[in-house]
Parts: structure tokens; C-alpha cells; sequence
């Protein structure tokens, strides 16, 4: 007979409370996770403060004025693996967040609260240094409390419950300094204060919003300045182009919904102002999928690998929102920053819903960027023409004669014969532009093509083309690149009619055709000009 003995086996204290500090966590996911537990107790304001002293030492407090937590509420709050809340629609969700949050950037964690007006404070600590040389679980209960996180707490929470969560022995924020407490240690830790506030203000947008009725509002501060909400669809200019209520049978046999919706921004001549474009952010890295579980974002600007991020879909940002009991079918993390799409919902985004979107995301982005390239190239083409113009007689060429000008029709005469060609006849939309015209779109896509303008032997540009735009563009200002780069298309299209025949006419324009082709595929891995700046570059 078998005998199967039950052996209890704790984990060592020291090596899993140091090794949790290893979980991934990012600053700004940290401190969110910090501030969900504050929403979770049905706090309305929360206070945070982030500084350093004259010896280098950096503190944060995070404090609120939640629902009520006694001591033993307060012991739970501190253990690994807290008993769940029973609000299962919670933004705290697996009991580890306070404790592995905080400890990955601090060795000292203490948790601050007063269960009402009338009862002391009582102060828990984590202290990572205790616990190793106890080699147990120790967690530290103090009656006398951090004074600055007692301030804290009568300022947020006056007269009534409060909590506080301090970090003390930050020595994972910054990078280490000569001089801890010195200039360049200082606006490091001003960067990730910036950074957090952005964080808090995109991830808590609902919260924040007064007028957005879908979550409970809250008042954010960070260091007695108001977090402002920020948000990413821009609401009220942006354009809502698509919209999904889907309802999903869980495994279980249960419902479930998500909702999804794509808007498209303007382009940033189209906003009213120049300060609102910028406070947009139309960067290429602000376009994705923007996913929020129970109104708080927990992925955003990101294809969740469904697509690659490509300039002309800058302009397009999706909202992907559903609660808690997707929570195992989208297989959410510890640190509630990522899900994991199945295949089904995939499939149905990026063959279905998507399609349209992007489509005309598309349209508008490259509408928009033909508008820029026409401005930023009027008259890049100048010096070209000058120089052809000089050297037009020294080049040579065939004759060509205009025989049916509403016909587009014209006979070229070379050392081959005479030749019937049908061919665009047209005039300089600028002075002196007879030889390199630039035009918006030319059939079958074709990157040039011969023209007659003014009675001049000419080349046609198309700037739709992605070699214009990547290879021309980033040199408009520099005056020879340019005169070589015109020069040869000029050159090409000159010795077309120079030795073409009735025979070749069609073998010219298929040539023409696959020039375009490989140009087009050649381009393809060379960075986008940045459009605002003077040279393209």
C-alpha cells in the first residue's frame, strides 16, 4: 500500500520577497498599480509626492481617502496573495500588486491608515533587509507613524479614514550618482515625474473627465499639482468611424461584452489650433489599439501584433474596452498592462472590423501628406529647369511635333523615323517649369513619363510616388541632388523619344512600368522624411 504523506513546504521568505522585485515592473505601471487600489477603496482623491532630500534619498507617498481599513484589514492588505475583494468588477485583482509594485523599485514598503476620525493611525512595513536577516515573514506593525505620510493623510482624508502608501530606500528609479543629491540626479527624477503624470493622465482618463460619465470621478495630484485627464481619441475633433458591441459566450457559459471603436484624428493643419495638435500627440507611435478593462487603460498604442505601425495610419486609434469577466479569456497579467487576443477575435479585427478603418485612415493621412509635399516642392524643380534649359541644345534629342493637340496626339522624329505617339501635352503651371514638372498622380502609378510642355521635351513627376516622397523629398533644399536627380529623369525620357518606333512604343511604357515597380520596392525600408522640419530630414 502507498503511503502518501502532506508535507507543508513554505517558500523561503528572503529568497521570494528579493526575487518578486524582479517581476518587470516599469515605474509608471507601478505607481498605477498603487492608485488602483486607492479607486478599488472607492477613494475620490488621491495625493501623490515624489522628491529627494539634501542626502539622495527618494521617497514616495501615495495617499487617499478610501474606504475604511482596521487593523486586521490592514494585515491583509500587506500579505502576499491578499484574500480577493468581493467586487470582483475591482481594479485591485490579484492581491499582489501593492506589495510587488512597490518593491520593485524600494526596499521599504509601509502602509499608513486610519480606520476613522477618532482611532490612531497604525503604520505596516515590508522591510526587505528585516526579513532576510529574521529569515520569516516578518511583517513590522508600528503605532508611531511616518509624520510626513500623517500630513499626507490629514490633507487628503481630513477627519476621516485615510491611507498612505510610503516607498522609502528607492534604489531602482534612478541610476546611481556621483552625487546623489546633485543637479543631474534631480532632473532625472524630474523626467520620471513628467512621465508619470502623462501615465496617470492617459490611464485614468475616464476617472479624471468630469464629463465622462462612464467611470466614477476622482481628483488626481502629483507634487500639489492636478493630473489633468488626457485623452488619446480626442473626443469632439477626432471622427468616429466605426463601432462594435460584441457579445461573447465565455466557457463557462456565460456572457460577456467588449465594446470597440475606431476614430480617426485630424490631420494637424486641421485641428483649431497649434497647441491642440500638439497636446494630441500625432506622433507615428500614438496609433494602435487602446485597451481598457473596467474604464481604466491597461494596453495602449499598440497593433497587439496584428499589424506593423506605419506612418500614413498615425491618425488612427482604437478603443477596445470590456470588464472583468473577460479577464481569463483575454488572459490578463499580474500588472494588468496586457492582454492576449484569441484567434477568433483577432481574425475578426484585423480581417473585418479594421479593414475600413485603416483604409481610410490611409486615404486621409496620404491626402493630407500630398498637400505638404505640393507646398514644400513648389519651386524645388527651378534650378533644374534653368539648368536643362542652358543645356537643351547641347543635349539634342528628336523633333517632335504636336499633330492633334485635343487628342494628345504628337509625331517624334529620330534617327529611326518617324513615329505617331499619343502623349501629354500640357502647359508650366509655374514660370519656366517646361522642362520637370511635378504632378500629383500619374496612371498606373508610374514614378515618370515623357510630356510636352510648352513645346518643350519634358518629364512628368509623380510625387504620389513613395520614391519622390523617400528620396526627393529629404533633398528638396539641397540644389544639386536635386539637378542630378531631374536631370536623369529628364535624360530618360529625352533618349525614349529618341530611339523609340512604332514597334517599341509599348515596350518603353511596360519599361517605364517596372522602373517604377522596383523603385517603389527598393524604397521601401528607407525612413519617412520628417515633414516638419526645413530639409525634409
Amino acid at each position: 500500500m502507498n503511503n502518501v504523506q502532506e508535507i507543508e513546504l513554505p517558500p523561503d521568505p528572503e529568497r521570494v520577497i528579493v526575487g518578486l522585485r524582479d517581476t518587470g515592473y516599469e515605474f509608471n505601471t507601478a505607481v498605477a498599480d498603487i492608485v488602483d487600489n486607492s479607486i478599488a477603496a472607492n477613494a475620490t482623491n488621491i495625493r501623490l509626492q515624489l522628491g529627494i532630500d539634501l542626502k539622495g534619498n527618494i521617497r514616495l507617498l501615495i495617499a487617499d481617502n478610501g474606504d475604511r481599513m482596521d487593523r486586521q484589514g490592514l494585515i491583509n492588505a500587506m500579505q502576499y496573495g491578499s484574500k480577493a475583494r468581493s467586487n470582483l468588477a475591482s481594479l485591485g485583482k490579484y492581491g499582489l500588486g501593492l506589495k510587488t509594485a512597490s518593491t520593485a523599485f524600494c526596499t521599504r514598503l509601509s502602509v499608513i491608515s486610519r480606520p476613522n476620525a477618532i482611532t490612531s493611525p497604525l503604520m505596516a512595513t515590508w522591510d526587505l533587509y528585516h526579513v532576510a536577516d529574521a529569515k520569516k515573514w516578518a511583517l513590522l506593525l508600528n503605532e508611531i507613524c511616518d509624520d510626513e505620510a500623517v500630513e499626507l493623510m490629514n490633507k487628503v482624508a481630513p477627519g476621516q479614514a485615510g491611507t498612505v502608501v510610503l516607498w522609502e530606500n528607492v534604489d531602482r528609479l534612478i541610476k546611481d550618482y556621483s552625487d546623489p543629491a546633485g543637479k543631474p540626479a534631480r532632473k532625472a527624477l524630474q523626467t520620471k515625474e513628467n512621465s508619470l503624470r502623462h501615465h496617470l493622465a492617459l490611464v485614468y482618463q475616464r476617472f479624471l473627465d468630469l464629463d465622462d460619465n462612464r467611470a466614477p470621478n476622482i481628483i488626481i495630484e502629483l507634487n500639489d499639482e492636478p493630473v489633468a485627464p488626457w485623452d488619446p481619441f480626442q473626443r469632439g475633433l477626432s471622427e468616429l468611424v466605426a463601432e462594435e458591441k460584441v457579445t461573447t459566450r465565455l466557457s463557462d457559459g456565460r456572457e460577456a461584452q467588449f465594446i470597440i471603436r475606431a476614430f480617426i484624428l485630424p490631420r494637424r493643419e486641421e485641428f483649431p489650433d497649434d497647441a491642440l495638435a500638439a497636446a494630441a500627440l500625432l506622433s507615428n507611435e500614438r496609433q494602435g489599439i487602446y485597451i481598457y478593462r473596467e474604464n481604466r487603460l491597461i494596453h495602449d498604442a499598440d497593433w497587439l501584433g496584428l499589424y506593423q505601425k506605419e506612418p500614413h495610419l498615425s491618425l488612427l486609434r482604437i478603443e477596445f474596452s470590456f470588464d472583468h469577466k473577460l479577464d481569463d479569456a483575454f488572459h490578463l497579467d499580474i500588472k494588468k498592462s496586457q492582454i492576449i487576443l484569441n484567434d477568433d477575435i483577432a481574425t475578426w479585427l484585423s480581417h473585418e472590423f479594421l479593414t475600413s478603418p485603416r483604409r481610410e485612415a490611409n486615404r486621409r493621412s496620404r491626402e493630407g501628406q500630398q498637400k505638404e509635399i505640393s507646398k514644400r516642392g513648389e519651386g524645388a524643380h527651378d534650378n533644374s529647369n534653368n539648368n536643362i534649359r542652358n543645356r537643351e541644345a547641347v543635349a539634342g534629342g528628336p523633333k517632335v511635333n504636336i499633330t492633334d493637340l485635343s487628342a494628345g496626339e504628337a509625331e517624334v522624329e529620330n534617327k529611326h523615323g518617324k513615329t505617331r505617339l499619343r502623349l501629354t501635352i500640357t502647359s508650366a503651371k509655374r514660370s519656366g517649369e517646361v522642362f520637370v514638372q511635378p504632378v500629383d498622380g500619374i496612371k498606373n502609378g508610374l514614378l515618370f513619363q515623357p510630356a510636352i510642355i510648352e513645346q518643350h521635351k519634358a518629364v512628368q513627376l509623380n510625387t504620389s510616388h513613395p520614391y519622390y516622397h523617400k528620396v526627393y523629398i529629404p533633398n528638396l533644399n539641397r540644389s544639386v541632388t536635386m539637378q542630378g536627380l531631374d536631370s536623369l529623369m529628364w535624360a530618360l525620357t529625352v533618349a525614349e523619344l529618341s530611339t523609340v518606333q512604332d514597334n517599341t512604343a509599348a515596350i518603353f511604357q511596360d519599361m517605364r512600368y517596372e522602373v517604377s515597380r522596383i523603385l517603389e520596392k527598393l524604397v521601401e525600408t528607407l525612413p519617412e522624411p520628417n515633414m516638419g522640419s526645413d530639409n525634409g530630414d
